[in-house]
């Protein structure tokens, strides 16, 4: 299997990085979480200029059409950023959930015009972001409802804003493969904001002195931050053969294990930034915090490790 991304995924890649580093994503973040989405609709509107909203709208609907890799590839660097808002409820889960009962809304995707929050209980019970979701579903086994939103719900991630959703009418059937989409991208956010973890560690032990000494010089750091980087440079190419096996048309199983062994990577990641900063990671002083939170968060998010581990088993 070829692991190596096109010219054309790295051209992409570099361009969402180059589109986020123009914006202020940390103020963004902090705006969000505190209830003012404008600067997130802003890079949402920004993204969407690039395609990033409409990777899985086909491009009949005037989407790009593109493939589960490409899904992967822009995941990951959204989960590098630490941007703000529903994407991989928007952008992974509504093309596949909703292609055959909405394609108007998938074109407003497309756009960047509609955001969308759903539920899935029991597994996924609470909406993200649904006041600022322009459309609302729950998913209850395979049946489609639209939803209204209900009480909030509190997130241990600040950014992440959970609610819960009060089904409505039914509008159709899921496919059975309706949550993979979200699950890959989930791991493959993992995996940037892991490397997000990883860069901004390496950088503060290089800076940071105790004892006279660089703290990055002692052996005991450089060996944790390289057990980091082996969980990581492990992970990423699990994840992208899992999108190439599921743009094959299979890959169920193997999105399943990237999803667990992103999220073990990037929660070894996050207790290594943790531990290497020291008091300071756990101030708002620095935004490490934003990508420690996240992890925390998206590791249970669309399957529990438990859950995928059960899938895996179950398909060997």
């Amino acid at each position: 299997m070829r692991f190596a991304l096109s010219a054309e995924q790295h051209a992409f890649a570099a361009a969402i990085d180059a589109s986020l580093a123009a914006a202020d994503v940390p103020d963004a973040a902090r705006r969000w979480a505190a209830g003012d989405p404008s600067a997130g609709f802003r890079i949402w509107a920004g993204l969407a200029d690039l395609g990033v909203t409409g990777l899985r709208v086909p491009e009949s609907l005037g989407g790009a059409g593109g493939s589960a890799l490409d899904l992967a590839v822009a995941a990951e660097r959204l989960g590098y950023a630490g941007v703000p808002g529903p994407y991989l409820d928007t952008v992974a889960l509504a093309p596949v959930l909703l292609r055959d009962l909405d394609p108007a809304l998938l074109t407003e995707i497309a756009k960047g015009t509609a955001r969308v929050g759903v539920a899935a209980p029991p597994g996924t019970p609470f909406a993200l972001d649904a006041d600022t979701a322009t459309h609302l579903f729950v998913l209850s086994g395979q049946t489609v409802h639209r939803a209204r939103p209900g009480r909030g719900v509190e997130s241990v991630d600040p950014v992440r804003r959970l609610a819960a959703l009060t089904p409505l009418d039914a509008v159709g059937r899921a496919p059975g493969d309706a949550l993979d989409d979200v699950t890959l991208a989930t791991a493959a956010w993992l995996t940037g904001a892991g490397q997000r973890l990883l860069d901004e560690t390496v950088a503060y032990v290089r800076a940071r002195r105790q004892f006279g000494r660089v703290i990055g010089e002692y052996q005991a750091v450089k060996h944790a931050l390289a057990d980091v980087k082996v969980g990581l440079d492990f992970t990423r190419p699990l994840v992208h053969g899992a999108a190439r096996e599921h743009d094959a048309g299979g890959g169920g199983r193997e999105i399943s294990a990237a999803k667990v062994l992103a999220g073990t990577s990037a929660l070894r990641a996050a207790r290594t930034a943790l531990q290497l900063h020291g008091a300071i990671g756990y101030t708002r002083e620095l935004d490490l915090s934003r990508w420690i939170l996240a992890v925390r968060a998206l590791v249970a998010a669309w399957g529990t490790p438990a859950h995928h581990r059960r899938r895996v088993l179950g398909a060997v």
